[in-house]
């Protein structure tokens, strides 16, 4: 820790305005034969509360030190090469395993996957129609057999959920669907009174 004289303290404050800390710690060791570090006399700046007049900020009529250059790297603009495929490419055909545990499959490129249950399920049954899902019945999403897979309803779905109908076995999901279409009907029924 340096204990600045009285001279030291005149001089950092007649000289700091408009120099920045580097400057100002390269001027005021020069004149005092002294080795004190940037960091040094930004304290003795800010604890004092000493003006420097600068803002940090651009001023009107700067000019950029990229004025004219496209792209911020300076690198060539043929860095990516036409057809050049990234290192994490896959394949269409390739499975992985999402946040919430389905597989998926890509589908398309550049980067387009789908469910493979689902995928499985349209192989069979054609198109999921608009508004509904496929599920697994026995809450396995790694068991693909066909009559595992159902497709219920958005609204069934909530339902089955809320009333905790999807079990894991395929049968009592099955028959959990029919309770939610029954639950389906009595809500529809109250709203007609």
């Amino acid at each position: 820790m340096h204990k600045y004289t009285a001279e030291q303290k005149e001089f950092l404050k007649s000289n700091v305005y408009g120099r920045s800390h580097a400057e100002l710690t390269k001027l005021f060791n020069g004149k005092f034969g002294l080795q004190l570090e940037r960091s040094q006399i930004a304290a003795f700046i800010k604890n004092n509360k000493l003006n420097t007049g600068r803002d940090g900020r651009f001023k009107s009529g700067h000019v950029p030190a990229n004025k004219g250059k496209k792209g911020m790297g300076g690198w060539e603009p043929t860095q990516f090469k036409k057809g050049n495929r990234p290192w994490n490419y896959k394949p269409v055909g390739t499975e992985r395993v999402n946040g919430d545990g389905y597989v998926d499959i890509k589908v398309a490129d550049p980067n387009k996957w789908k469910g493979k249950h689902i995928l499985l399920w349209e192989t069979a049954n054609g198109p999921v129609p608009k508004g509904h899902v496929v599920i697994f019945a026995d809450s396995n999403k790694r068991n693909f057999d066909l009559n595992n897979l159902l497709l219920v309803s958005r609204k069934e779905l909530a339902v089955l959920n809320k009333h905790n109908l999807i079990q894991g076995e395929t049968e009592l999901t099955k028959a959990g669907v029919i309770v939610a279409d029954i639950y389906l009907k009595i809500g529809e029924r109250k709203r007609k009174k």
